[in-house]
Order: structure tokens, then sequence, then C-alpha cells
């Protein structure tokens, strides 16, 4: 499949300081791209280059086969909600949507107002007046208007309820499956992406650490919960990195195929046991081999 987004090689160096330090991702058209790593990694930093209102210091950005800084055509395909989402003054929702109309010609008036009722804004209230959670609703709900080929979400819904924003993913998703949406989403919370990703990447100190296809299984490594006969032992052969019990349910997480691992518990006449799909932060565990290191 062909990338939407590629990113060779990118630094960005401020006052002889690296925040990005040799970059390189891929973005497949139509994927939802978790971009993760702690707070001062550079998420942002390239999140600004992806925007092309960054020079990178060397390497290339390419956002729909085209190098993206100062570059008006690509940029039009492209909606963009920073981490402080953009006020013009003391204009309203109502105020920035006629804003957008002038730059992006593909924004669409008659989606806009058929987004509002998925909104809790006052649209006609001055931005700078709302909650930072309500900008930010405000902020999506604009992207969402464009009708960009492109959507970037530097930590989209900090100070957003969890209701709303369960709706505001759907109202993302949807445009994923019905026009082959490409979204780049940031976030130093692993939990928040759960759901939503289907690749992820990995960034500390102004480099990425690791890419990972979620929709491709873990490979050698498989989740199950089991109750043992009582008395009866783990076998001392099984490689558990993790294990929790609620009860006489163990929840194990082992390196091993799925299969290897059923067998060798199957052997130990378990009342009950089941093999479960693993969770992004497990994922995240099994594929770098540690622990969070502070990003979730």
């Amino acid at each position: 499949m062909a990338s939407a987004i590629e990113v060779r090689n990118l630094r960005k160096v401020f006052d002889g300081m690296p925040a990005l330090d040799g970059v390189s991702l891929a973005v497949p058209t139509g994927a939802v791209y978790g971009l993760v790593g702690p707070n001062g990694c550079g998420k942002s930093t390239l999140v600004s280059h992806l925007c092309g209102v960054m020079r990178p210091t060397s390497g290339d950005v390419f956002v729909l086969g085209e190098k993206v800084f100062e570059n008006p055509s690509v940029k039009a395909h492209i909606a963009c909600v920073p981490s402080e989402p953009y006020v013009i003054g003391s204009e309203s929702a109502d105020g920035m949507a006629d804003f957008y109309r002038a730059v992006f010609p593909g924004f669409d008036l008659a989606r806009y107002f058929a987004l509002e009722k998925h909104f809790e804004v006052d649209h006609k209230k001055p931005l700078r007046k709302l909650s930072r959670g309500m900008r930010a609703q405000a902020a999506i709900w604009l992207a969402l208007s464009i009708r960009a080929d492109v959507l970037l979400l530097d930590e989209p819904m900090d100070g957003i309820d969890p209701l709303a924003r369960r709706r505001m993913w759907r109202l993302v998703l949807d445009d994923v499956a019905e026009r082959g949406l490409t979204v780049l989403v940031t976030s130093h919370n692993l939990r928040e992406l759960e759901g939503v990703c289907d690749h992820l990447g990995i960034m500390d100190k102004g480099a990425m650490r690791e890419e990972i296809d979620l929709s491709q299984p873990s490979e050698g490594v498989a989740k199950v919960q089991v109750v043992l006969p009582e008395g009866v032992a783990l076998p001392a052969g099984l490689n558990v990195i993790r294990k929790s019990n609620e009860g006489r349910v163990l929840t194990l997480l082992v390196r091993g195929s799925a299969d290897e691992v059923r067998e060798a518990l199957a052997a130990l006449r378990p009342s009950y046991l089941e093999v479960l799909p693993l969770s992004l932060e497990e994922r995240f565990i099994c594929e770098l081999g540690g622990d969070d290191d502070g990003i979730m």
C-alpha cells in the first residue's frame, strides 16, 4: 500500500540541540497511525513538519507524494489539530469556519452544519472564552469539515470528557472507513489510543525507537486466562512475562506461540482456558521487551 506520509531521516536542530534526530516513518494511505512518546520527545515538532510550517534542518518530509514545506497545493489537503488550537482574535466557531473556507478549497460548509449536533460547542461564542476541552472539540469539528485527505492530531483529546472523546473518535474513524482518510495522532498515553490505531510509532529523545503494524499478530507472545486445578502450579518451562490473578483466574502474558502455550496449559487439565487478544499496552511491552519507560 502506498504511503500517504513518508519521513526520511528528518533532523531539526534548535540552537545546536537536535529536537528531531534522524526520524524516519511511513504511514500507509487510509491508516490510523499512533505516535507515542513522553512529553518533549519531539512529537509536536514532527507534526509541525508534516503540516509544512517548519523547515527541516535536513531530511525529507513527503505528504501525498510531494514535499510539504512551502507547498500550498499539498497543504490544502491536510487538516491539522494542534495541541493548542489556533484561534483568530475573538472569532467564534462560525467565524473560524468562514476563515477555513477562504484557506481550504475543500471546506464543506454543509458538512460543518451537519456535524454541529455531535459537538457541545456554542458556535457563536468567542472560542477564547470557551474551556480548553470546548476549543479542542471546535478544532476537531473544523478539521473534519475540510474533508482533507490527511488529518494530523496532536494530543487532540486533552480536556475532552470521555463520552465526547468517544463521539470524536467515531466521527474520525467513520471518515477513515468511508473516504480512506489517513490519520496521524500523537499521544503520551498508550491507553488513549487503544482500539483506535492500526499502526504505532514510538518516539524517544527525538528519534524513532520502533514502528509496529498492529494489524499483524504479535509473533511469539500469547495472552491467556486459565483456572488451574487446586494445588497445580504453572509449568516450570513457561516463560511468563506478566501474571495477574482475580480469585483463581490467572491472566498470563507468555513468550511462545498461542498453540504452544495452549498445549502446555491444557496438559494440566484446567477447568477454564482461553487465549485472548493483546491490548495495545501489552503489544508495546512485547515488541520492545521492556516496560513502558514512562510513555503510558
